[in-house]
């Protein structure tokens, strides 16, 4: 008699809170979440388009004194990764996590929730964008369109390696595992922020991913690997569904990363 398949856990992102001296658990919208004693290593852990916006020549202003900059574009919101030393800008509708928090993506089969990739205080659009119980534990799972954040990448050698193999984690652990063949991965290319920040992009993105459950598509990553100010590699990545009718334009994409620059104290401060 054949073995019948285990239910496919929800590929949604696993969430981690860092604080200084709790442990707990809480699920909430089909996201678990936990709260940690620390952060060692890398950042682990309906449709309507995105308002754009075009950054100023010059940028904003930083005080002479050291302060940081509001967003650089009119009406957007300003994301920081202090430890990481980057900060970014996304448009009103995106969501913003706190600065301590940590979102990442293991294999779907790991008990202990392994990260395969994360992003520190990541901006989501439309958290709950599809709403499924494909496992049917009588619970329903949300499913965000797509996130942007940032990490380290603690052990690479070059910019253009450590932007191809975080932008195809984040495909594959979000949308096509375990098979890996339906990846594209797309050569990478210099790119140059708005603030003279440069390094290497690289794109990646599925097709023809079997559609398991309501909420499943391709997926699509475009990550920016540079170095920050103390000359470590660091990346911002975008990762969000790929061939849906509401997906993020490249513009979007482009104009968001257009915004990546070095952090500054201040930064993002409302």
């Amino acid at each position: 008699m054949a073995v019948p398949e285990p239910p496919r856990r929800p590929r949604s992102l696993i969430t981690v809170a860092v604080v200084a001296a709790s442990l707990a658990v809480v699920v909430a919208c089909g996201v678990i979440g936990f709260r940690v004693l620390s952060d060692d290593g890398n950042d682990e852990a309906g449709p309507q388009p995105a308002p754009t916006g075009s950054p100023s020549p010059q940028g904003t202003a930083r005080s002479t004194t050291g302060g940081g900059s509001g967003p650089l574009v009119a009406g957007w919101k300003t994301v920081t990764n202090a430890k990481r030393g980057i900060t970014f800008d996304v448009p009103a509708s995106w969501a913003r996590k706190s600065a301590d928090w940590v979102s990442y993506v293991a294999e779907d089969d790991d008990p202990e929730e392994k990260p395969l990739v994360g992003m520190m205080a990541p901006a989501v659009l439309k958290e709950k964008w599809c709403t499924s119980d494909d496992d049917k534990d009588g619970t329903a799972d949300n499913y965000a369109l797509a996130s942007t954040g940032t990490t380290g990448e603690q052990g690479s050698k070059s910019a253009a390696a450590a932007a191809e193999d975080t932008a195809r984690t984040w495909v594959y652990g979000l949308y096509t595992q375990p098979d890996r063949s339906r990846l594209t991965v797309g050569e990478p290319e210099p790119f140059r922020t708005e603030s003279g920040v440069e390094g290497s992009l690289v794109t990646v993105t599925s097709s023809g991913t079997p559609k398991k459950g309501k909420c499943d598509t391709d997926g699509k990553a475009v990550t920016f690997a540079f170095k920050n100010a103390k000359g470590a590699f660091v990346s911002w990545t975008y990762v969000g569904a790929h061939g849906v009718p509401d997906e993020v334009s490249d513009a979007t994409i482009r104009e968001i990363l257009g915004t990546v620059r070095l952090f500054k104290e201040g930064d993002g401060q409302d």
